[in-house]
């Protein structure tokens, strides 16, 4: 029976699952708060530079490209995919610098060059990271969280050990070098939490990265979610920005639409893409699902500090992805999950995307983006800022051996307060709930309300996890479990 279903915020989780839900012939419309829709993954452009607001690596193509296919398409009907060689670089101090390229093989030599013999340890352990890669992807993450037993399968009971131990203990098992450490355990990252609370299982990471590599659509991560937008009309969806939702409407416990600017828009179903948190703001407290304590004891992912800056000359000793990982990660690392606080000596990451999109940045210059991860929640001013993007643009000059502090056009920041502002991020999380042991699958806040009927969840903050692909994923899922609910 087709159904009308309103959609709440316009990132990629809900562009997904928009376009599945349309495919099973309901009638779908997407509510942006903002004036251009993507959620985190929104552009900024200014004075002829183009920035990615939100994600800047794709990783995992087979996830964009399982989707696609799922409507006969291909990402190559949208957008053009370039493989980075190198896919990254990693600075551990003044001219010292490891180039992670874009095959194993040659991977193996930078491992080699810095401990010799290490190659042998790396391709046992990349195997095993595929041998994961397969499982999870393949199969577990699409699976809804429903039910514990979700995990529980002839394969998976073999890699029940890999639950109860770690990253950082298994990658430090095997290598003895910090620095290689240090790379083989910057993929969990992106999962939002530190090594050493990272199942071990998720080295799955490890294979999107050094397996599968890194990619850049050409003009940028939004080229993406125009993809998703332009694929979604083709599927009749609609969408409305500058939407923002005053209350999700609920009577007798079912949910009968929403409210946006005293407009009331009636409808069967309601899906909130939107942070979680701030979601089940919007109902009266007797259906929320989780209580302010709940999120209080959760584990989330950094915030972090981000400059879109422009540079008025090509930067050199840099490629499109650049780590700067000369200072100690576990004391940065302290500061976002022990002791939330502003990290004296922060890691930080840039991203230079006209290294490979001449488009980015006007001819001769370059465009940079610079972000510090931080604990969510921390205070955020505009003198903080100023003395963090110092800190970072006088190491940045001194590890790389040149001079950019003058040849800076214009910089633009993002931080806590901006998260908070533009996507009701709790605390101003950038990358939702961290992927912890007792975060995992069935363990993290469900796609459907146990209150409420007819009222469902996606996004980093549900099943399966932070990120782009499982972001993707999520939307799948979550369309997969109304069709089932409501039929």
């Amino acid at each position: 029976m087709r159904k009308t279903i309103s959609i709440i915020g316009s990132g990629f989780s809900s562009l997904a699952a928009s376009c599945y839900l349309a495919q099973q012939g309901h009638k779908v419309t997407i509510f942006e708060k903002n004036n251009t829709i993507g959620g985190r993954a929104r552009q900024l452009k200014k004075d002829g530079f183009t920035f990615d607001i939100g994600p800047t690596w794709y990783w995992m193509p087979d996830v964009f490209e399982r989707f696609f296919n799922d409507f006969n398409k291909k990402p190559s009907d949208y957008y053009t995919l370039k493989k980075l060689n190198p896919a990254y670089s990693v600075y551990f101090g003044k001219d010292d610098c490891i180039s992670i390229e874009d095959s194993l093989d040659k991977i193996c030599g930078a491992f080699d060059r810095e401990e010799p013999g290490s190659s042998k340890k790396l391709v046992t352990f990349i195997n095993k990271a595929k041998n994961n890669y397969d499982v999870a992807i393949k199969d577990l993450v699409y699976r809804p969280g429903v039910s514990p037993l979700e995990l529980v399968t002839p394969v998976t009971v073999k890699k029940i050990n890999q639950f109860f131990s770690t990253i950082k203990n298994e990658v430090r098992k095997e290598f003895k070098n910090k620095k290689l450490i240090r790379i083989l355990e910057f993929p969990v990252l992106f999962l939002g939490a530190k090594p050493s609370d990272t199942p071990a299982f998720y080295s799955f990471m490890n294979y999107a990265d050094f397996g599968l590599g890194t990619f850049h659509p050409k003009k940028g991560m939004y080229q993406v979610i125009l993809a998703m937008e332009k694929l979604a009309k083709e599927l009749d969806v609609s969408i409305k920005t500058n939407h923002p939702i005053d209350k999700i409407l609920v009577k007798n416990g079912i949910t009968t639409g929403i409210s946006c600017n005293g407009t009331l828009y009636r409808s069967d179903v309601v899906l909130s893409g939107a942070d979680y948190h701030h979601s089940e703001t919007l109902l009266d407290r007797k259906y929320r699902q989780y209580s302010e304590v709940f999120w209080e004891k959760k584990t989330f992912a950094p915030s972090c500090l981000l400059f879109y800056v422009g540079f008025n000359k090509k930067l050199i000793n840099v490629e499109h992805h650049t780590l700067f990982f000369d200072v100690d990660f576990n004391i940065h690392a302290e500061a976002i999950y022990d002791n939330p606080n502003w990290p004296e000596d922060p890691l930080f990451y840039a991203s230079f995307p006209s290294k490979t999109d001449v488009g980015a940045a006007p001819k001769g210059n370059e465009a940079g983006i610079f972000l510090i991860p931080l604990a969510p929640g921390i205070e955020d001013t505009k003198e903080i800022r100023e003395r963090y993007f110092t800190k970072i643009m006088t190491r940045f000059e001194t590890l790389t051996s040149q001079e950019i502090k003058e040849n800076i056009i214009f910089k633009e920041s993002f931080c806590v307060n901006d998260f908070i502002k533009d996507y009701n991020s709790y605390k101003g999380n950038a990358y939702g709930m961290a992927n912890t042991l007792l975060q995992t699958a069935f363990l993290r806040p469900k796609l459907k309300s146990k209150k409420v009927k007819n009222l469902f969840f996606t996004g980093q903050l549900t099943v399966p996890g932070p990120g782009v692909p499982p972001s993707l994923i999520s939307g799948k899922l979550v369309a997969e479990l109304i069709h089932k609910e409501t039929n």
